[in-house]
């Protein structure tokens, strides 16, 4: 409670039997704690239309709303929150909660073990992502083990599967990019070279980016997140950086600013801002990084 000229800040406790101590007057009318209670589950269920305060009130938003494309929760909630939720739609609306859900399983230690004070095996998130970077700890979680399944967690994986491989080759080739860019002041407004007049390496690395947006769309409409996290690595690890990038370094480098150097560029400048599309939900913060990187002019 905030300190005015009226009153004084103290602790109240609102639970039972104290907070029936506690009464709201509006409009000369008294208002209490409400005695019947069905359940804290309940309370939980009711949630996506309480939020509304709908029966009484915004009715049009909460159709716009009702169900829900999505929830995700823990396995052990789903004999309860989830359960009531579609308990209490069907019962009143006849209709599903939602539409899709995601499970998200346990998170173990790198043993199997569940994390206890007791044993000290916990781990604390703001440390980890102190350390690797809330990027890095996400991609981590959804790449190594899809959420239905448990996780074994071991931090030094972050370092290993997840900075010195993906991070690394995305943000190496994008240094090998900007280096070259810069000195040949290339901007990225250049007159498009068509597709077809383009070497047949830069046709394959866009069609196998093509086909990584389909997959991708795919997997997230699925909502399989740990499959459209993969297809990502495995395209920037594999076909970006150890089989494009490698085989094309001279044309960046070489001195003759033509038309296979303009579009070595283009293809790689399309591969990178998509990328950074593409990886976006899981990875903001460096995916906003390299974005601004590629359009400033």
């Amino acid at each position: 409670m905030k300190e005015n000229s009226n009153t004084k800040a103290q602790n109240i406790d609102l639970h039972r039997p104290f907070v029936d101590n506690v009464v709201f007057i509006k409009d000369g009318k008294k208002y209490r704690r409400t005695k019947e209670v069905i359940d804290v589950w309940f309370d939980s269920g009711a949630m996506f239309f309480s939020q509304f305060h709908y029966p009484f009130e915004n009715e049009e938003l909460f159709n716009k709303q009702f169900p829900g494309d999505f929830i995700a929760e823990g396995v052990d909630q789903t004999r309860g929150w989830f359960y009531t939720l579609h308990n209490i739609a069907t019962a009143i609306f006849n209709k599903p909660a939602f539409k899709n859900i995601i499970v998200n399983e346990l998170i173990l230690d790198k043993k199997g073990v569940k994390m206890s004070k007791s044993l000290g095996n916990t781990v604390d998130p703001f440390d980890i992502m102190e350390k690797y970077g809330a990027d890095a700890t996400r991609w981590y979680l959804l790449v190594s083990t899809p959420p239905w399944r448990t996780t074994l967690f071991n931090a030094d994986d972050i370092a290993k599967t997840v900075i010195a491989d993906f991070f690394r080759s995305l943000t190496n080739t994008y240094a090998f990019f900007a280096l070259y860019a810069n000195i040949d002041k290339f901007e990225g407004t250049e007159d498009l070279i068509p597709y077809c007049d383009r070497p047949e390496i830069d046709k394959w690395i866009v069609s196998k980016l093509n086909t990584l947006i389909a997959d991708y769309t795919q997997f997230m409409d699925d909502y399989d997140l740990t499959k459209a996290c993969r297809a990502i690595q495995e395209f920037t690890i594999n076909e970006l950086s150890n089989w494009y990038i490698r085989r094309n370094r001279r044309r960046f480098w070489k001195g003759e600013n033509d038309n296979d150097k303009l579009a070595a560029y283009q293809t790689l400048y399309e591969v990178l801002i998509k990328l950074c599309s593409l990886i976006a939900p899981v990875c903001p913060f460096i995916a906003d990084d390299l974005y601004l990187r590629l359009i400033k002019k």
